[in-house]
């Protein structure tokens, strides 16, 4: 099969594409490079030393799994260059991750919320335009976000939902409540991607992830040249990824207001297993299918009460802090999403408990000495004026 990977250097799309060329895919890889300088220009690193994706896709080559990797930098904004890449690629499968994926970094400025959008959404109808003229067979697997159902106050269904008003029913896309201006941008991703179903006869599937965590995958062990990367800022970092960094340097966790938000979350070699899932079990011609993507549910303080259990087994004091909440979210809130459709393809869940907590505290720990202490408080306001106290 051959899968064409956008955003194919992050951190997800570096393991993604090592996973479909261990199994013997034709892999073609798309970036240019934008997350690193995102991350630098907010005063971080990624704590793992990651390679250029040059000398990573040269260590794969060297790896006795490793099939050809091909590279094409650039950016999906840039519509003439996506129509050569798709051109020449001839996808069977394109995996869409090239997008900002931060609601803080969207947050924090008129200028970056714009930059956010204007990324997000034109990189996405570029694709969709690429696909319709040079591949229309082709099935694209769309990272989306549960980010995108907001927290309403009855179970979130799987993209669609059945409504009967005044006397007749229909199923329609489920109402969405973003939660940020990225957020927003993955809404309309949404909508132009199942209009262009509709419309254009395009297969699709649309995978609202939950929040990731994680950092090695069955392909990236063992060769710190494979490593992807690992944000613990407190803009690009996902909750219990800046969890275990903090216990490990002791820096008190950041939990925002009371903690009590809840959100679906996944390990990242479950990601993998979900984006093969659906390329292995395309949509059909005209289809816009949706999958929440995740395992389990957690509020955030339970997240930090089992990181700071896990630190103190391995003999690290842990304190848990109470701070501001700089966004504006439900804290105490009714959650519960439906999330079979994976399963029913063969998800194997990752379950998250103290061991698999522990495992990420010892990976963090070659490499502290790179943590940067100042990226870590919470500064991006989501309203002005809201008060953070450090």
């Amino acid at each position: 099969m051959r899968v064409l990977i956008l955003g194919g250097d992050g951190y997800l799309g570096w393991p993604t594409a090592l996973r479909f060329s261990a199994r013997g895919h034709e892999v073609t890889v798309v970036d240019n490079f934008v997350r690193r300088r995102w991350v630098e220009g907010v005063g971080s690193d990624s704590l793992t030393p990651i390679r250029t994706l040059e000398e990573r896709i040269e260590a794969w080559h060297a790896n006795p799994a490793g099939n050809e990797i091909r590279s094409f930098i650039g950016s999906v904004e840039d519509g003439e260059f996506l129509d050569g890449v798709v051109a020449e690629a001839r996808p069977e499968v394109v995996v869409h991750y090239g997008q900002q994926a931060s609601a803080p970094y969207s947050m924090a400025s008129r200028e970056q919320a714009v930059e956010t959008q204007h990324g997000n959404v034109i990189g996405n109808l570029n694709l969709l335009f690429s696909i319709r003229d040079h591949v229309p067979e082709c099935h694209l697997v769309k990272l989306g976000t549960m980010g995108e159902y907001g927290q309403p106050n009855i179970e979130i269904e799987e993209g669609y939902i059945e409504i009967e008003h005044k006397g007749r029913r229909d199923t329609l896309p489920y109402p969405k409540l973003p939660a940020s201006l990225y957020h927003c941008s993955k809404v309309h991703d949404s909508t132009n991607i199942h209009f262009a179903c509709r419309t254009w006869g395009l297969r699709a599937t649309d995978l609202n992830q939950g929040v990731v965590y994680g950092i090695e995958t069955e392909e990236t062990a063992g060769d710190e040249r494979l490593i992807t990367r690992f944000d613990y800022d407190e803009v690009f970092g996902t909750v219990l990824n800046r969890f275990c960094l903090q216990a490990v340097i002791g820096h008190p966790l950041t939990v925002y207001g009371s903690g009590g938000q809840t959100r679906g979350f996944l390990n990242i070699r479950d990601t993998l297993q979900c984006v093969e899932l659906a390329a292995l079990n395309p949509a059909e011609a005209g289809e816009f299918r949706v999958f929440n993507q995740f395992t389990e549910q957690f509020s955030v303080i339970e997240l930090a009460r089992l990181v700071k259990q896990a630190g103190e087994h391995l003999g690290y004091s842990v304190e848990i802090r109470h701070y501001d909440n700089p966004r504006v979210e439900k804290e105490e809130h009714y959650y519960n999403a439906v999330h079979t459709k994976l399963l029913d393809l063969g998800l194997r869940p990752t379950l998250l408990g103290e061991e698999l907590v522990e495992s990420m505290i010892h990976a963090i720990e070659r490499h502290k000495e790179r943590a940067i202490e100042s990226s870590i408080d919470p500064r991006t306001r989501w309203a002005p004026g809201t008060p953070v106290h450090l």
